[in-house]
C-alpha cells in the first residue's frame, strides 16, 4: 500500500494546530461534498479529506502518525505497518464505521495504522497477529455514526468479516452510550458498539446542541436580512437582524439533537469581506470607507 500525506491532503503544514485543521478540513469538505460539486472525482476526494480529518484531529493517531513521517515516508512510497502496529483483539473489522462514516470507507493505509484503536485489528499486510480462532466473549469497537442518523434515528450499515449487519442508531444517541449486537461478536459472544460522532463538514456539537458557522455579507449583517439556513432536519429560513456584528449568535430552537429536552441549533456570524473585481466595487468600497471616517 502507499504512504499517505494527511496534512498535504488538508493543505496544512505539519506544525498546524488543532483549530487551523478542523478550519481547513470544514472548507475543503463544503467545497467537495458530493451534494454540492460537481466537479469530476469530488467524492474521492471528499473520502480523502474526511479520512485526513479523522487522522488528525485525534490527539493520539496524530501522534501515531507523526512518528511514522518523521522516518521520512513520503506520499506514494511503498508502506508496511510496523508489527507493532496491530494485535487488536483479533476481530476482522473490514469497516467499523461503514456506510455511516462521514464519506464512507476509510483506506488500507488508514486502517493498517489505526483498525486497533478502534476495537479491531488492522487489515492487509502486517496486520500482526490475532488470526484464527477465536475465544468466546464480548467485543468491543467504537462506530463513528453521522449526525444525521442520530438525528433522525435511522440505521448504519457495517461491514464484519464480510458480513453486513444493519445498526439501528437510537434517536439523540449521545457519545459514549453503547450499543449491544447479540451473537455478533468473537465465537458467538456479543459485539459492543461504543458511539461516538462522525465528523461534520458544516456542524459542530455542544451537548445537544448544534453549532453552525452562517457566512454573510457585510450589507447583509448592517441592514438584515433572510437566509436559508442547513439544519439536520433540512433547511429552514433564518431572520438575521439589522445591525448584526460578526460572532453574534442566533438560535433556532429545537432544531438540535433529540432528547428529553431537545437541544438547538447555534447560528454564529461571519461577516466576509469579498474583493473587489472591478472598477464600481472598488468605488463603493471607497464611498463606503468615507461613510466611516476613512480617509483613503
Amino acid at each position: 500500500m502507499e504512504f499517505k500525506d494527511y496534512y498535504a491532503t488538508l493543505g496544512v503544514e505539519p506544525s498546524a494546530g488543532d483549530a487551523e485543521i478542523k478550519t481547513a478540513y470544514r472548507r475543503l469538505a463544503r467545497k467537495y461534498h458530493p451534494d454540492v460539486s460537481k466537479e469530476a472525482g469530488a467524492e474521492d476526494k471528499f473520502k480523502a479529506i474526511n479520512e485526513a480529518y479523522e487522522a488528525l484531529r485525534d490527539p493520539a493517531k496524530r501522534k501515531a502518525y507523526d512518528q511514522l513521517k518523521a522516518q521520512g515516508f513520503r506520499p506514494g512510497d511503498e508502506f508496511q505497518a510496523p508489527p507493532s502496529y496491530g494485535g487488536g483483539q483479533g476481530y476482522d473489522f473490514e469497516e467499523v464505521f461503514g456506510n455511516g462514516g462521514a464519506g464512507g470507507g476509510f483506506s488500507d493505509f488508514f486502517e493498517s495504522l489505526f483498525a486497533s484503536q478502534r476495537g479491531g485489528r488492522p487489515r492487509g499486510p502486517g496486520a500482526g497477529a490475532g488470526a484464527g480462532p477465536q475465544a468466546r466473549g464480548d467485543t468491543r469497537a467504537k462506530l463513528a455514526v453521522p449526525l444525521e442518523a442520530v438525528y433522525a434515528g435511522d440505521s448504519v450499515r457495517i461491514t464484519i468479516n464480510g458480513k453486513q449487519l444493519d445498526v439501528r442508531v437510537p434517536k439523540g444517541v449521545q457519545p459514549g452510550q453503547v450499543i449491544r449486537l447479540s451473537g455478533q461478536g468473537n465465537g458467538g459472544g456479543n459485539l459492543l458498539l461504543e458511539i461516538e460522532y462522525a465528523a461534520h463538514p458544516q456542524f459542530e456539537v455542544d451537548g445537544r446542541n448544534i453549532l453552525y458557522t452562517l457566512q454573510v455579507m457585510p450589507w447583509q449583517a448592517a441592514l438584515g436580512t433572510t437566509i436559508s439556513v442547513p439544519t439536520l432536519g433540512g433547511s429552514v429560513e433564518l431572520k438575521v437582524p439589522a445591525d448584526s456584528d460578526a460572532g453574534r449568535k442566533l438560535r433556532l430552537r429545537g432544531r438540535g439533537l433529540p432528547g428529553i429536552t431537545p437541544g438547538d441549533q447555534i447560528v454564529e456570524l461571519e461577516i466576509l469581506a469579498p474583493a473587489p473585481t472591478d472598477d464600481a466595487q472598488k468605488k463603493a468600497y471607497r464611498n463606503l470607507a468615507k461613510a466611516f471616517g476613512e480617509s483613503v
